[in-house]
């Protein structure tokens, strides 16, 4: 039981750093009303280990952290991604093709708010969404698809829980 712990904080932390990692490299395009987060492509992990939930959650916190972001960003773009995560995960064992549409919609949803009334951006709400929504649909919906597919492959050897 100790080792499996052990096994899912593991890969939850190799999944945040990852995140955080792919958010800061990308960060000319990680953030702001045109947006696509090559990191949330990572928000498929659900599908393959319960652990990428909270690695998703933190990957994002801290990223957006270290990318400057202000704290309601912090906040409810980091919980976006949490809802996201829990959704994908609860899809898991559904059609595998509608894993990317609950950080797609969490995040097309939630993050034009923040940017209204954290940033200030003075875009239609509408227009924030469809922006947001593309970049999402971009990073979710396709590199998302093409990581399932290339881990799909390995799934039991990358994510074979310890023990």
């Amino acid at each position: 039981m100790k080792s499996k712990n052990i096994s899912t904080m593991t890969q939850a932390a190799m999944i945040a750093a990852i995140y955080v990692v792919l958010t800061y490299v990308f960060a000319p395009f990680s953030f702001g009303e045109v947006q696509v987060r090559i990191a949330e492509s990572l928000t498929i992990l659900p599908l393959f280990t319960p652990a990428a939930i909270p690695g998703l959650f933190i990957g994002c916190l801290i990223g957006n952290i270290l990318g400057g972001a202000i704290l309601p960003d912090i906040i409810f773009g980091s919980l976006a991604t949490l809802l996201g995560a829990i959704f994908t995960y609860r899809l898991r064992n559904k059609n595998k093709i509608l894993a990317p549409v609950p950080p797609i919609v969490a995040n097309t949803v939630i993050v034009p708010f923040v940017l209204r009334f954290g940033y200030g951006v003075a875009l239609p709400i509408p227009l924030m969404m469809l922006t947001v929504g593309i970049g999402e649909v971009a990073s979710c919906g396709v590199l998302g698809m093409v990581l399932y597919y290339a881990l799909n492959k390995y799934k039991n050897m990358v994510f074979k829980p310890c023990c």
